[in-house]
């Protein structure tokens, strides 16, 4: 693996553990797959550079590393984290811009001599299978999420939509005041089968018919309102003004409409002896 025995030279004071040499070895392939290192820990410091190299105090903490990473173009950003759990490396890396995170679990003994971590050629065992378990689990993910999202982003533009009209920004705004256009008038037809419970269901408050019926306004011909229903006499003119909510005295009507309540009496009915 071309550049990494120079890196590993570079590092050498600051490996002295297995899990040491594993970071060298993960923070190199993310090197030769187009990332810049930015620094160590999780928030960017004044000292930060893109740097192929490792950070200074990249490893001053042997349970947990944070390495903050670039690629090349500067469209992907990470942040690696490794934490040392018994003989095991567990390495978490978010990919900041998608919030994508992915996890991937490392035997230390599978991949590291520990008794020869002066010696670079016999440091590393299985090389080419810790490489890629790190590609396939980590980059190729992060690298087919980007590529299906830009994708989806240039094959689908954002659309476009005319700005809502007043009526769609508040539906139960006060009307204007002023002359209204003619609509049909209500009640026009109280026989339709349809109409029945229509201005409860319209939340704009069209009247169409509710619920209750209204016998006033139900279209059919009704009995003549006469105040004086119920008095020995009738009241003078002008005691209820014209279209003055009145309630009479007496039943609606002098000749209120409909059957004699005495039109079908019980059998019998005229027998005194009853």
């Amino acid at each position: 693996m071309a550049g990494l025995e120079v890196l590993f030279a570079s590092a050498a004071p600051a490996i002295t553990c297995a899990q040491d040499a594993l970071v060298c070895f993960l923070h190199w392939e993310l090197v030769t797959h187009d990332y810049y290192c930015l620094g160590a820990g999780d928030q960017p410091g004044p000292g930060d550079k893109k740097s192929e190299l490792l950070p200074a105090e990249w490893s001053s903490n042997k349970d947990l590393y944070v390495l903050r990473y670039e690629s090349k173009d500067g469209a992907r950003k990470l942040l690696m984290k490794a934490v040392t759990v018994e003989q095991s490396m567990i390495l978490n890396v978010l990919e900041c811009g998608s919030q994508q995170v992915l996890d991937l679990t490392i035997n230390l003994n599978d991949y590291i001599n520990s008794e020869h971590l002066a010696d670079f050629h016999r440091t590393y065992r299985n090389s080419e299978e810790l490489r890629t378990r790190f590609v396939s689990g980590i980059l190729t993910p992060i690298r087919e999420h980007w590529d299906k999202a830009s994708t989806s982003s240039r094959s689908s533009p954002q659309q476009e939509f005319p700005p809502a009209t007043a009526r769609e920004v508040d539906p139960l705004r006060i009307r204007p005041q002023g002359p209204r256009p003619s609509r049909q008038p209500p009640w026009c037809d109280p026989l339709g089968p349809f109409a029945v419970g229509g201005e409860d269901l319209d939340p704009f408050g069209r009247p169409r018919g509710g619920m209750i019926v209204d016998p006033l306004r139900s279209g059919f011909p009704r009995a003549r309102i006469d105040p004086s229903s119920g008095l020995p006499t009738r009241l003078p003119p002008g005691s209820v003004p014209p279209g003055a909510r009145f309630d009479p005295f007496g039943p609606i009507g002098t000749s209120p409409s409909g059957p004699n309540p005495d039109h079908l009496p019980p059998p019998g009915y005229d027998d005194m002896y009853l």
